[in-house]
């Protein structure tokens, strides 16, 4: 499980420190990809391996299926953490989520995100007045 909120920067070569405690999980491989809100998704292998056969699972007859699978896959980039916990980014990767410099790492969940700082601090602000202003369930079941 992945948690918190880590502020490491992006380097000259497209290279991202992982936050430390992230690390054991992607040690041996990880998988980033293009996720929602021009935000990057970073799976480790076992979960990606997961999601996959969901998705293969999902009727190939609906197009969004379809389209969400070739923009999910076609952007998806095997990677291996160096010494240092650095992982590169792609380029084009880089480019899908703006980002420059200053990174923001969130942990959700079962994955990492990476998010550019500006483009994180806007989601944030108009996400969490959502979230401080649900007064119902948001998801059945669980508050």
């Amino acid at each position: 499980m992945f948690l918190g909120t880590h502020t490491p920067r992006l380097d000259d070569k497209g290279r991202l420190a992982l936050p430390a405690r992230f690390r054991p999980d992607l040690e041996e491989g990880l998988v980033i990809t293009k996720g929602e809100g021009h935000s990057l998704y970073v799976f480790p292998l076992p979960e990606f391996t997961r999601i996959t056969d969901l998705l293969r699972s999902a009727t190939s007859t609906d197009r969004r299926v379809r389209d969400y699978n070739r923009i999910f896959f076609a952007s998806a980039s095997l990677e291996t953490p160096d010494a240092q916990g650095r992982v590169t980014i792609p380029p084009k990767l880089r480019e899908y989520a703006h980002l420059s410099k200053n990174c923001v790492v969130i942990g959700a969940n079962t994955r990492v995100e990476v998010w550019d700082s500006t483009v994180w601090d806007l989601y944030e602000r108009r996400a969490e007045q959502s979230f401080a202003d649900a007064d119902e369930e948001v998801v059945p079941g669980l508050l």
